[in-house]
């Protein structure tokens, strides 16, 4: 640390401190004058150590140099203690909250000590004011003592109810067990059948914040650590955590793919229960558009045996039968004497089966109609059951997911006590070193029943198996898959198993009383009457090779946070403990693992068109509040060749626009247009919490699109004979850009140009000098590259600086401004470089842009219009008016027939270009379906 030394003045034995009231100007503020007063270290003049001979004097030259040393040692301390942070402000960021604390014990251990000297300085100094006395050893306010009193009297009627209840026993002379206190039997409420669910009273103190929304299980554990949705505006009526308070988007990146696991708390995910016969249930599924394969395929065999889950697309089985999302369909495994009866043929199918569905909250009113209307008219009819609140997920992803979740769950057999031995308790704990669920069976599902992970709490690290013996019994755990024929039926299907799970669960204070009387060291031991947390486990494949898969944990609702809190606080083998993710991590997550996001990423369904209408409004408020100065003018925007005006609304993916250009709209019509469409999302999310039902087609914002899902999306494109009926159709595609750039949302999507052989031409140039790049030679006979020479002199030349070289260069772009670069393509900038298509060569719009992490390059999720797009083997080619000219243009198709040989047919039909909304430069990119 430098200082500053200062001598003193004639006369003068010490310095005299900056005088700063005498400068009133002076803008350093009282911190400033602090540090400097600290860094002076005040001298004596050498002057002063002579006699009046102008000898030394031996006394005096010592004393000098004393009072420096002190000034010296003074300054260095006072500078130490000057700049120091407080003990509270020494936390690690994942540790600090929005209001620093001053009680020493809300820091770590090891910083204690100092805040308990700081407090206690502070407080001589009058500098703080935080009480040194503990709460109960204060002074009762009027309202504390208000509650005391209140918390007394609760106390008395309390006690005297207990007593009322001692007496009534010891008047029972044939009662079994006299000291025993009563213990009511758990009530299974009546089952509601074809009824939506009603959620649970909330307590008291929370039900005036839950009076448009319903919390998740672990609300409270996120509104202290992230940003939640608005009160008065919550998402798919519930309050959602968005995103983590702090800086997470490297750190989700790194949980997610690297190192550690992220866990999400996904219990607003839909979740319905159809029971019946097999015949009534495959036919359900038939009516809603399921696969064929999956419902009689010899391929899916395991999925109807219960041992596999199945995820695909359903639709309505009406009117234009419209997809409605992905589901998640998982079937309950039958009996050992069932399933032979079954097999028996003396006597038909007539046991029943149930069945669950895993729907998104956007879609749920929609399927929830579908599946009732189509369960009434199977035959015999199939029971249909709202489980909304009464099943809550976790979903966690990451190479350390499968060690957090064997750590955590901890099988229980029938009788009570914890497998150790088992079959299936091996097969659970020998997969905790799995770091990617690739190796897993594709769809495995595991249900069995767990003990209270409050239990075990604090947690501890598993020790990883080290043993060559513990890597072969994995090998051959993966291969054979034993659960395939061990597995029995999951009690979360059972109804009266979830709610007496829920309803048996011990309070905390009951199980801090148990672990205070278990030994030291010793986690307690579980009782008889314990519950038996009934779990599902969910195992799904990543969709690109290489990516993390991740783990989907069923469980009744309120089993949610015990389990939630064990995970939270699992001490990683790898360091640290699981992070936790909101909505933007999840979509982060997703966009990183080339997967599209439901509804974000599917604006042909009903669902992700509500969401684009709501983002829409978002992006036009932002818009809005901007002064004009600095917001886009979309009306002035310059493409090119005197085209003027952006295309289509500025702020929203304008699908009317691109399959309608003649209903153009102007930013003060479109601005209404999107207030009075979005007006059903918003008076729905200012709804009650209570579920109703769906609203009427004509009331719904309609939906100018219609979604392709990717096998009839691959069939579609490859032969223009399969085309849909419906010309306004779209897919959803992943988007590469092949230089730099980072594409946002709405950007627009154009396919190469087929009116302008010219602009083509460049096009597939710049494309050419992208994919194949000019190969350097190293003949020695080679002439040297002087353009390479120079560009490294004039890079050691300083930019204020002139030289005879940079004129020369400078002179040579000033007179030939089309000449191309010689050390890779053109850049967005050059005059050369080419600019967008018209508006005719539009194909479809990005929904989701990032720059992902994992490829260190800029990628999109958009969706294309089917029609505009058929790569029929050579992709989309010139017009025909344009290809039949009269020779005028014969050189220039000449080159563009040769650039697309160059490049392949296949692969300049997936060539596009991408431009983002309000700008005027196009990137290149290759889309592929998804």
């Amino acid at each position: 640390m430098s200082e500053q030394v200062s001598t003193n003045a004639p006369g003068q034995k010490r310095k005299q401190p900056l005088d700063f009231a005498k400068h009133p100007n002076n803008n350093r503020n009282p911190k400033r004058v602090k540090q400097i007063e600290a860094r002076t270290i005040l001298a004596q003049a050498s002057d002063k150590a002579l006699n009046q001979n102008g000898e030394l004097d031996v006394s005096a030259f010592v004393k000098a140099r004393e009072f420096e040393i002190k000034a010296m040692e003074g300054s260095m301390e006072a500078s130490k203690k000057s700049l120091s942070s407080r003990a509270f402000q020494l936390v690690p960021n994942d540790m600090r909250r929005r209001t620093a604390s001053h009680n020493v014990k809300k820091v770590p251990k090891r910083l204690r000590t100092r805040a308990a000297r700081e407090v206690s300085a502070s407080v001589k100094m009058k500098e703080d004011n935080t009480p040194q006395l503990p709460s109960r050893r204060r002074r009762a306010t009027p309202h504390l003592r208000l509650r005391l009193q209140t918390a007394d009297k609760l106390q008395k009627l309390n006690a005297r109810a207990k007593r009322k209840r001692a007496e009534a026993r010891e008047q029972k002379p044939d009662q079994a067990d006299p000291g025993k206190e009563d213990v009511l039997a758990v009530r299974i409420p009546r089952l509601k059948k074809n009824t939506l669910s009603q959620p649970e009273k909330p307590a008291a103190k929370f039900r005036k914040r839950q009076q448009h929304k319903s919390w998740l299980p672990t609300h409270i554990f996120h509104a202290k650590r992230a940003h939640m949705t608005e009160p008065k505006h919550p998402l798919w009526r519930f309050a959602i955590p968005l995103s983590p308070t702090e800086k997470t988007f490297r750190k989700t990146h790194r949980a997610g793919s690297i190192r550690g696991c992220i866990a999400w708390d996904t219990s607003y995910l839909s979740t319905i229960g159809v029971e019946g016969v097999e015949a009534s249930l495959l036919g359900l599924l038939r009516s809603l558009g399921a696969d064929e394969g999956a419902l009689s395929g010899k391929g899916q065999t395991k999925w109807r045996a219960g041992t596999r889950f199945w995820r695909g697309w359903v639709r309505e089985r009406d009117g234009e039968k419209a997809l409605i999302a992905e589901v998640d369909t998982v079937w309950c495994v039958q009996e050992a004497d069932l399933q032979a009866t079954e097999d028996s043929p003396s006597k038909p199918r007539k046991h029943k089966r149930r069945l669950l569905l895993r729907v998104h909250p956007s879609a749920f009113l929609q399927l929830w109609t579908e599946v009732l209307k189509v369960a009434k008219m199977q035959r015999p009819p199939a029971m249909v059951e709202d489980l909304r609140f009464e099943v809550g997920s976790i979903e966690v992803s990451g190479p350390e997911s499968t060690e957090t979740l064997v750590s955590a769950l901890k099988p229980i057999m029938n009788e009570g006590e914890e497998s150790t031995g088992g079959p299936f308790a091996k097969t659970w704990s020998s997969i905790s070193s799995v770091t990617n669920l690739s190796s897993l069976p594709e769809n495995a599902i595991l249900g069995f029943d767990i003990s209270d992970p409050r239990l075990r709490y604090p947690p501890r690290t598993m020790k990883p198996p080290a043993s060559e013996s513990t890597n072969d019994e994995l090998l051959q755990v993966l291969a054979q898959w034993p659960p395939d024929s061990t597995q029995t039926p999951p009690s979360i299907f059972d109804r009266t198993a979830r709610l007496t799970a829920s309803r048996l669960l011990p309070s905390q204070k009951a199980i801090n009383r148990r672990k205070g009387d278990a030994l030291p060291g010793e986690f307690p031991t579980r009782a008889s009457n314990d519950p038996q947390i009934p779990i599902l486990l969910m195992a799904s494949r990543p969709p690109t090779t290489g990516a993390q898969g991740s783990w989907k944990l069923l469980l009744p609702w309120k089993c949610v946070l015990p389990t939630w809190y064990y995970l939270m606080h699992y001490p990683l083998s790898t360091g640290g403990n699981p992070r936790f993710g909101g909505l933007q991590e999840t979509r982060q997550i997703s966009f990183e693992q080339g997967a599209p996001w439901f509804p974000g990423d599917f604006p042909g369904t009903q669902a992700g068109w509500e969401w684009e209408l709501s983002e829409r409004t978002k992006r036009q408020a932002e818009w809005e509040k901007r002064p004009k100065g600095k917001r886009v003018a979309w009306e002035s925007l310059d493409l090119g060749k005197g085209r003027k005006g952006e295309i289509g609304i500025g702020w929203a993916c304008d699908w009317g626009y691109l399959f309608d250009p003649n209903k153009t709209l102007d930013p003060a019509t479109a601005s209404q247009a999107t207030t009075k469409d979005s007006a059903t999302t918003q008076e729905e999310a200012a709804t009650s919490a209570e579920p109703r039902a769906d609203p009427p087609a004509d009331e719904r914002p309609p939906r100018p699109a219609h979604h392709l899902p990717l096998p009839h999306s691959t069939t579609a494109l490859s032969n223009s004979t399969h085309l849909p009926s419906t010309l306004h159709t779209i897919t959803t595609v992943n988007l590469t850009l092949l230089s730099r750039g980072n594409p946002v949302t709405c950007a627009r999507i154009y396919r190469l140009p087929t009116s302008d052989p010219t602009l083509r031409s460049q096009w597939l140039s710049l494309a050419t000098s992208i994919l194949h790049p000019p190969k350097k030679t190293l003949d020695p006979k080679s002439k040297p590259d002087h353009h390479n020479r120079n560009r490294k002199l004039l890079a050691s030349i300083p930019h204020n600086k002139s030289h005879p070289l940079r004129t020369q260069q400078t002179a040579i772009s000033l007179l030939h401004p089309q000449e191309r670069r010689e050390d890779g393509p053109i850049q967005p900038g050059h005059p050369a470089y080419p600019c967008v298509p018209d508006a005719k060569d539009l194909i479809g719009f990005v929904t989701t842009g990032n720059y992902d992490l994992g490829q260190g390059k800029g990628r999109a999720v958009g969706c294309i219009a089917v029609a505009k797009v058929r790569v029929a083997g050579v992709g989309v080619r010139l017009e025909e008016s344009v290809t039949t000219t009269d020779g005028e243009n014969e050189e220039v198709l000449k080159r563009v027939d040769g650039l697309e040989a160059g490049i392949g047919r296949k692969m300049v039909g997936r060539l596009c270009v991408v431009r983002d909304a309000g700008e005027r430069v196009g990137r290149l990119a290759r889309w592929e379906l998804v």
